[in-house]
């Protein structure tokens, strides 16, 4: 049973590779679907960053408790 998975899954993914390298429009869609996923990546590292930030400078604040 996993056997057949694994294949179906391998299958899939060369059929997909097969059809975005063959068309011109799900190439743009891929492309288009990579950007708007590494803005998000991004906006996410940029917002973890200021958390970060944030409770750098709050140690003294721990401290005197």
């Amino acid at each position: 049973m996993e056997k057949l998975f694994c294949l179906g899954l391998a299958l899939g993914m060369v059929g997909g590779a097969l059809l975005v390298a063959n068309s011109y429009k799900m190439r743009c869609l891929v492309k288009k679907s990579q950007a708007e996923m590494m803005q998000k990546f991004d906006e996410m590292v940029d917002e973890k960053l200021k958390g970060n930030e944030k409770s750098e400078e709050t140690p003294e604040k721990k401290g005197k408790k």
